[in-house]
C-alpha cells in the first residue's frame, strides 16, 4: 500500500497522506522520487545562496550549491549581487574551483572561455582571455551576448540573507516567504533589534550523511519531541550558555524546558518553527558575568524598540524556510541548508552569525560555543546525525517499505493563526502540525503543480481552516 510500483510513478500526494497523519518511507529512499525532487522542487523554490556578508567587496565571490546546481555568489563592480550558474557555456566545466575569493573574471581551465564577475562573456582576440581566437575560430560570428554564464533570474538580499530561484515564474520573495519573514527577521537582526545588525563567522562548515535531505529539514521544523530522549547526555553535561544545571538553551532544567508555553507555527507554504510569534524567554542566563550583562542590555533594547515599532517578539526557536533552510535565530545563532546528494545522502552545510558591532570577548565565547554544540564535532549534532543516519538505513529494506511513518500527534487540533496562511498547534512540546504542512507542500512541488495550482490549493485549504475554526 506504501511502497512505490516498479516502472512509471504515480501521484507522489498519494505517499503524503496529512488527513490519517502517514507518510510512506518511499519519499526518503526512492531515488526515482529523489529525480523528481532535483527536476520539479529544487530549481523552483527560493533557495538560500549564501550571506551577503561572504561577498562584501567588488569582485568578491562564494561558491554555493542550488539543488544539484553548483553556483557563484558574486558582486560586481557597481555592487550588486549575482547568481550564477559554475559551468561554463561551451564545454560545462566549472569556471571557478575555489570556495570563495576575489576577482573580476572567471576563466574556464578547459578551453578558456572567460566570463566578467556579473557572468558576461568577454573577448580578447588573440589571446588567452575572453574567447581564444574569435574571430580565426568562429569567424566573427559568435554572439557573446547569448552565451554569458547562465544566471537566476530572480536573487533576493533580505537584510544580507541572499535568497535566489531558477524559476522567473516563482512569486517574489515576499510573497514565497509570506509572515514567515518574522522568523527570517530575528534571523538577520541583531540581538539588541538592529536591523540587518549580523554577518557571518569566516568559513563554512560543511560534512555529509548517509541520510535523506528532509529528515534534516523536519528536524528544525518543531521536533522538540526528540529532545528529552536523543540529547539526554548533552543536557547532563550542560554545554548551554548557563553551564551545569541548564539546557542547552540556557533555561534552568526545573523550568519546564525550551518549548515551554509555545506554539509550533505552520505555514501553507511549507515553513514551519518550533515557537509563535507573540512569546518570547528572554536571553539565557550565562555563567560568566559580562556575557550576562551583555545580553541582558541587548534584550532590553530589542524589547524596546520592538515595542514602540508595534513589532512582535518571539520567533527565535529552531525553523525551517521550505524547503530545505533551517535555522535559529537564539542560542546558538546558524543556518543549516540541507543540500540533496541522493535520496540517502546529504551534503549539509552550517553557517554561524554574529552581530557585526559584537565586541572580541562575546565574538570569541560565541565561536567556541558554537563548535561545541553544532556542526560535525558539535555534540548535539552529533546526536541528531546518528538519528538521520539510522533512520534510513533501517527505511530502505523491503519489508520496512511497506509501513509509514506516524505523523499524528495533534493531529485535527490545529489552531487558526493571525499570520496569514498559517496554523498552530497548542502542544507545547510536539505536535506535527509542522512536518505534516511540510510534507503537503513538497509534494504539490513534486508533482509539478503550476503555480496558480499551487495557490489554489493554498486558497482552498485556507477556507477550509476558516469553516473549521468558526
Amino acid at each position: 500500500m506504501h511502497t512505490m510500483p516498479e516502472g512509471t510513478i504515480g501521484r507522489v500526494r498519494d505517499l503524503v497522506d496529512v488527513t490519517r497523519g502517514e507518510i510512506s518511507r518511499e519519499i526518503f529512499v526512492d531515488e526515482r522520487i529523489h529525480r523528481l525532487e532535483l527536476e520539479n522542487l529544487f530549481p523552483r523554490a527560493w533557495l538560500f545562496v549564501g550571506h551577503a556578508s561572504q561577498v562584501p567587496r567588488p569582485g568578491d565571490f562564494f561558491s554555493s550549491w542550488m539543488g544539484s546546481d553548483p553556483v557563484l555568489l558574486t558582486r560586481d563592480d557597481k555592487g550588486d549581487l549575482h547568481v550564477l550558474l559554475n559551468s561554463c557555456r561551451h564545454r560545462g566545466m566549472r569556471v571557478c574551483r575555489y570556495d570563495e575569493g576575489n576577482t573580476m573574471q572567471f576563466t574556464c581551465p578547459y578551453h578558456a572561455w572567460s566570463y566578467s564577475i556579473d557572468g558576461s562573456l568577454v573577448s580578447t582576440p588573440g589571446d588567452l582571455h575572453g574567447v581564444p581566437q574569435l574571430k580565426a575560430a568562429y569567424s566573427g560570428k559568435l554572439r557573446k551576448e547569448n552565451w554569458g554564464l547562465v544566471r537566476c533570474p530572480k536573487v533576493r538580499d533580505y537584510k544580507g540573507l541572499v535568497f535566489a530561484t531558477w524559476d522567473a515564474e516563482a512569486p517574489d520573495f515576499d510573497d514565497y516567504a509570506g509572515d514567515f519573514h518574522w522568523w527570517l527577521d530575528n534571523l538577520a537582526d541583531a540581538f539588541d533589534g538592529a536591523e540587518a545588525g549580523t554577518e557571518v563567522f569566516r568559513g563554512v562548515q560543511k560534512w555529509r550523511i548517509k541520510s535523506n535531505w528532509k529528515l534534516v529539514s523536519e528536524n528544525f521544523l518543531g521536533d522538540t519531541y526528540h529532545g528529552a530522549s536523543t540529547h539526554a547526555s548533552v543536557e547532563a553535561v550542560g554545554i548551554g550558555p548557563g553551564g551545569r544545571g541548564h539546557r542547552r538553551h540556557g533555561e534552568r532544567q526545573n523550568e519546564g524546558g525550551f518549548s515551554r508555553g509555545r506554539l509550533k507555527t505552520s505555514f501553507r507554504l511549507g515553513h514551519g518553527a518550533s515557537d509563535n510569534v507573540g512569546y518570547e524567554l528572554a536571553y539565557p542566563e550565562f555563567a560568566e558575568r559580562p556575557l550576562n550583562d551583555y545580553f541582558a542590555r541587548a534584550w532590553q533594547t530589542r524589547k524596546a524598540k520592538l515595542d514602540k515599532e508595534g513589532r512582535p517578539l518571539g520567533g527565535r526557536g529552531p525553523a525551517t524556510m521550505f524547503p530545505n533552510m533551517s535555522f535559529s535565530a537564539g542560542f546558538p545563532r546558524t543556518i543549516l541548508v540541507a543540500h540533496p546528494l541522493s535520496a540517502t545522502e546529504t551534503e549539509v552545510w552550517r553557517w554561524y552569525l554574529v552581530d557585526k558591532t559584537a565586541p572580541q570577548f562575546v565574538r570569541d565565547w560565541l565561536r567556541h560555543y558554537y563548535m561545541r554544540y553544532a556542526g560535525p564535532g558539535g555534540m548535539t549534532e552529533q546526536d541528531d546525525m546518528e538519528n538521520w543516519d539510522y533512520a534510513t538505513q533501517a527505511s530502505r529494506g523491503v519489508v520496512a517499505r511497506r509501513y509509514p511513518y506516524n505523523y499524528q500527534q495533534g493531529l485535527g487540533e490545529e489552531l487558526r493563526s493571525t499570520l496569514d496562511r498559517a496554523v498552530h498547534s497548542h502542544h507545547a512540546i510536539a505536535g506535527e502540525v509542522n512536518a505534516r504542512a511540510f510534507y503537503r507542500r513538497w509534494s504539490e512541488f513534486v508533482d509539478n503543480l503550476s503555480w496558480p495550482e499551487l495557490n489554489k490549493l493554498a486558497e482552498v485549504d485556507d477556507r477550509a481552516t476558516a469553516r473549521g475554526q468558526d
